[in-house]
């Protein structure tokens, strides 16, 4: 009896290859932990760099010579840590100075409404101010602006295209309500492709979430969410890159560290539809001052089976430098007018004699006609700096002399 020569199918000789696989590997318990190969003999210090694939110490130098390689760097923040920043701040430096003219930066922080302000401001056609208003930074983002000051202007000076990645809260609202199907014709045709099968993302989002216990629809709308944001970032970064007519333009995309870490969110997303080369480059902290230990996320994550990172930068977790100022109001716009509906007792405002019910009508003779104007002011000013603050109070005009001060110790954050 003769064997016969039996020709197997594409599907049948990968189905074989992968029964194979799983046979020779069911029962072999991995060696070490994917996430660090290579754990470092001792704790890390500020300032170090590690190359997680190798375990191997290296120099920022060094770190920025071989990440500047890749086409895209991706590199995640702690969005209120100065080290984080600095540290995207000089990966952008880096990638200028290697590709010159060939350099964009995506931002989560900004979204595609934005981006017509920010090659304004690129150009050089928007004061600072007028940037932020005409961006409407303290709505779409909200954080401190100086926590990216230095990145914008960089970018400013340099003339490197900045992008503004992220979904409107119009459509991220919608999705977080309803599914995909149910949403009004406008707002789907807003949305990018969405691939809601990653288990990894669905398991970091059930980790961040806190599990199922707060209900499976509000978990199925954060993970819709989560989703937006990270496709609708990797759409933006493809789109942008596919603008050029040769395959020369390379980006820096700054984002927080869930959508970068491990892989999963942007980058997998941007390489599916964009297969180039890119390094992943995040922060870490190490150590917390006894002020921010109770900002520290205490979140119990799956272990993943890959490195969270090509490059990690061990910091310690900073305040911005100087101490924040408030005036100590709560105010509303009233007639094209900012009026004070409360005043925090021991604030600035009130050591100055601000009353409930006045109107604020400038500041060291600069107009404020809306909320902003005395946003930004406040913003510009230090601890121990004083001002003149005119206000109308009951018809009369009065000039009031204001020492700024941060909060009271335990008052919410109030202008």
């Amino acid at each position: 009896m003769h064997d016969t020569l039996r020709i197997l199918t594409p599907a049948a000789a990968l189905g074989l290859a992968l029964l194979l696989l799983s046979a020779c590997t069911m029962s072999q318990a991995p060696i070490g932990s994917p996430e660090l190969p290579y754990p470092p003999p001792q704790p890390p210090r500020v300032g170090e760099i590690m190359h997680i694939p190798t375990g191997t110490p290296v120099t920022e130098a060094q770190m920025l010579a071989a990440a500047t390689d890749a086409r895209i760097v991706y590199v995640g923040e702690t969005h209120d840590n100065p080290a984080a920043h600095r540290v995207q701040l000089a990966v952008l430096k880096a990638m200028a100075e290697r590709w010159p003219g060939r350099v964009s930066l995506g931002m989560e922080m900004l979204t595609r409404a934005e981006q017509p302000v920010l090659d304004r401001w690129v150009a050089g056609e928007l004061s600072e101010k007028q940037f932020l208003k005409e961006a409407d930074w303290y709505s779409v983002w909200s954080l401190d602006f100086a926590y990216y000051r230095d990145l914008l202007h960089f970018a400013r000076e340099q003339k490197i295209p900045v992008v503004g990645l992220n979904a409107e809260k119009s459509l991220v609202k919608a999705i977080s309500q309803n599914v995909p199907a149910e949403l009004a014709a406008e707002e789907h045709r807003q949305l990018p492709e969405l691939d809601m099968s990653d288990p990894y993302q669905t398991a970091m989002v059930e980790a961040v979430f806190g599990g199922h216990s707060a209900g499976g629809s509000h978990l199925a709308g954060f993970q819709r969410v989560q989703t937006l944001w990270d496709e609708t970032m990797a759409e933006s970064v493809v789109r942008h890159l596919q603008s050029f007519p040769d395959d020369s333009q390379r980006m820096v995309v700054l984002a927080g560290s869930h959508h970068v870490r491990y892989g999963f969110g942007i980058p997998r997303r941007v390489f599916r539809r964009l297969p180039v080369s890119y390094a992943l480059i995040g922060s870490e902290e190490v150590e917390f001052p006894e002020h921010r230990l109770g900002q520290r996320m205490r979140v119990q994550m799956p272990a993943f089976p890959m490195a969270p990172y090509d490059y990690v930068v061990f910091t310690a977790y900073e305040d911005l430098p100087g101490d924040r100022v408030k005036l100590g109001v709560r105010m509303e716009e009233q007639d094209g007018r900012v009026a004070v509906l409360a005043v925090v007792p021991g604030s600035s405002a009130d050591r100055g004699g601000v009353q409930t019910g006045d109107f604020i009508l400038a500041i060291d003779g600069e107009p404020i006609v809306e909320n902003f104007d005395l946003i930004y002011a406040i913003g510009q000013r230090q601890k121990g700096d004083r001002s003149t603050l005119t206000v109308e109070r009951v018809g009369e005009t009065l000039n009031l002399e204001v020492e700024f001060q941060p909060l009271p110790t335990g008052e919410p954050h109030k202008p």
